[in-house]
Parts: C-alpha cells; structure tokens; sequence
C-alpha cells in the first residue's frame, strides 16, 4: 500500500473505474522491435512496417484470400482425441481442450470453400496457434477430407501450410498421416485437378516432408522458416555455421525448391493468375483483400 492509498478517503476510489483496453492494443515486431497498432496491423494485412508477415489463423487468412472475404467454412472429420492415453507433464486431453478454448478450433486444420478472383477454390488452412499447426490423426483426416471434397467438386484445392511437425502425443500415428496424405494428393492428381501449396512460417518437420512438398505450384510468403530440421539442429550436427538466410523462402527460391515467394497483399492475385492458367477458366481480378477484421 502506497501513501496515496493511505490518504485517500473511504469509497473514493470507487468513483473511479479502471478502463478496459485489449490486451493486444500493440503488437510488438518479431523483426525490427517496433511496436505496431493493432488496428494499423490488421488493415496491412498483418504485415508489420519492416516487412515481416506476422503469424495469422484461419480466420484472417480465409478472409484475405477468397473474393470479397466471402467463404463457407466446410466442417472436419471428428477423430479419436487420445487413442494412445498420452501423458507427460500433462494430460494429452487437457493440451487439446486448452489448444480448442484458445483457437475456438477442433484441431489445428480449418477448410473452406469460396472463389478466388472468380474460381472456385477449396482452401485449407493450418493454424499454428493450434499445439504449433502439429500433424496429428485430425490434421490427417482434414486435409484427406479436403482432396475428397476438391475432386468430388471439380475444383483446385490450396493450402497454408504452417506447422512445427508432427505432434509427438500421437507417437506412431502421427507419423502414418505423412503416406496417408500423399494418397490424398495422388486422388487429386488422377482427377486432374490442381493442389496448391502456400509455405508459411514456419513449416517444418513431417509436413514439409509430405504434403507440403508435394504440390504443383509451391509459393512462400517472405522470410517463411521452411525445413524439416531447424537451422540450429543443423549447425550443433555439422559443426558449421550455415549461410545467412539459410532455409528461409528467399534461400529455398534460389535454390529452386519454391516457384515463387510473394508478399501477402499480393498472394491472392497471383493464385488467381495460376488457377486461371491450370483450369483454363476465366479469371475476375479482384481489389486488395478485404482490410477488415472477419467476424467473431
């Protein structure tokens, strides 16, 4: 207790009120330090003063991508939540419950249908925010679900990959979704319809390894850590210090394991040049996505 506090008369404070403000009133700059408003930040697409593409959900991401911001989110197969009875420092079942209350997720994949400068387009997205976007039986299922979905409507399917791997509380089962997922790009291959892949930071692990290496067209937003082992992995196995830039998308370009890397505020023009060439439909430029924030 201050003296103020002592000084001051019973009930006074009261009359004063303390004013609500949001937690995330700034967001402060992976890259540069620099604090960013929020309302500036979202109204650039999440992209901060210095370049860097912040980490963005579903949400934000359907809404920037699909003309207008306007989709229908398509559900996602339920699966077993713990089959192997998982436990380290915590439950299994009590990491999920926290992941699904933070996300308002099942799970770390999230699908929806909409157009994109006039084709329509299956996209599925991998939330980070979800236990690090890790591969896990409903990520499986989900992207599975999607490639049924994309071939059963004739149409291309393109996904925001983001994940740090496989998620180690499903052990062996995890690892089965990488074969199980090719099978889903192969049924999209033999329908001869288009799969898309988006590389966001950061992808790694299983799924750079499976799905995410494995489409027609690879892009990459700026600076994306894209890997299966981390740069720091590397250096204590080899003993060397790795070249600047080393796994990030302008680095994985270069090298030609990316098409092409593209700023966020252009990604959805430059889908729709490369939808429009692979199905042979005409295209509708669209404006700048949508610079609002999608609904609750």
């Amino acid at each position: 207790m201050n003296w103020i506090t002592k000084l001051t008369p019973p009930g006074v404070k009261k009359i004063f009120t303390k004013r609500d403000t949001p937690d995330n009133l700034w967001v402060k700059c992976p890259k540069s330090g620099e604090m960013v408003f929020h309302t500036d930040l979202e109204n650039n697409l999440h992209v901060t003063p210095s370049g860097h593409h912040m980490r963005i959900g579903p949400d934000f991401r359907f809404a920037y991508t699909f003309d207008d911001g306007k989709h229908k989110l398509l559900e996602t197969p339920d699966v077993v939540s713990d089959p192997l009875k998982f436990k380290d420092d915590k439950k299994y079942t009590d990491r999920l419950k926290a992941a699904r209350s933070k996300t308002g997720m099942k799970d770390a994949m999230a699908m929806a249908v909409g157009k994109i400068e006039g084709i329509e387009t299956l996209v599925l997205v991998q939330n980070f925010a979800f236990m690090g976007g890790s591969l896990g039986m409903a990520a499986g299922d989900a992207f599975l679900s999607a490639c049924e979905k994309a071939v059963s409507r004739k149409i291309p399917l393109v996904i925001f990959t983001a994940a740090g791997g496989a998620r180690m509380q499903e052990g062996a089962l995890s690892l089965m979704q990488m074969p199980r997922t090719t099978i889903g790009v192969q049924k999209m291959r033999e329908a001869g319809m288009p799969y898309i892949v988006v590389l966001t930071d950061p992808t790694t692990g299983g799924v750079t390894a499976s799905y995410a290496m494995l489409g027609d067209v690879h892009l990459a937003e700026p600076d994306a850590l894209i890997c299966f082992a981390g740069p720091r992995v590397i250096e204590q196995t080899i003993r060397e210090k790795l070249p600047e830039g080393f796994q990030r998308s302008e680095y994985l370009q270069a090298k030609g394991m990316i098409d092409k890397v593209v700023h966020r505020k252009n990604m959805r023009s430059t889908l729709g040049k490369i939808l429009g060439t692979l199905t042979q439909k005409k295209r509708v430029p669209s404006k700048t996505p949508a610079l609002i924030a999608p609904d609750a």
